[in-house]
């Protein structure tokens, strides 16, 4: 099984196969709307700005798993993240990233990784074009620290 195996749901609901972004880097982020890390969204839509005609693209998982900190619908928390922090990248349903209703895109990221569970809201995972989980970050390490990690991968 590779990445590319996984469809996710998108934030209207239809579903979407990760094997559209093949040969693209992929960041993925659990992201909450009532967290102290909410205000990364303005550095994931910065690097996704500047990097997205280079193949980057930014997926944002809504997560309520931690401490109940994405609490609205959907449609809500698109608004919300558009709204507050200018997202245009794409934002999927809300998930779970830990446990037994987790999703099968952070089983596989999990797995991949150290195989422990996330530990917070804006954990991120870099996923090199080859479909290939690169690392792990944790939830403090900020989008701009990345932007050195992502640019070699887009070379």
């Amino acid at each position: 099984m590779t990445i590319y195996d996984i469809a996710v749901n998108r934030i209207d609901g239809t579903s979407q196969s990760l094997s559209e972004f093949q040969n693209k880097v992929m960041l993925i982020v659990n992201t909450a709307s009532k967290c102290g890390f909410t205000p990364q969204f303005t550095g994931l839509e910065a690097l996704y700005d500047k990097f997205q005609t280079d193949d980057l693209i930014i997926l944002g998982f809504p997560c309520n798993q931690f401490k109940q900190q994405d609490p609205d619908s959907n449609q809500e928390i698109l608004t919300f993240c558009q709204l507050n922090y200018g997202v245009t990248f794409p934002m999927f349903a809300k998930i779970q990233v830990n446990g037994p209703e987790q999703a099968p895109l952070y089983e596989y990221l999990i797995n991949e990784t150290n195989g422990e569970d996330i530990e917070w809201n804006f954990a991120k995972f870099l996923i090199g074009k080859d479909g290939q989980v690169i690392q792990r970050f944790a939830p403090n390490v900020t989008p701009e620290e990345l932007e050195t990690e992502i640019v070699k991968l887009l070379n």
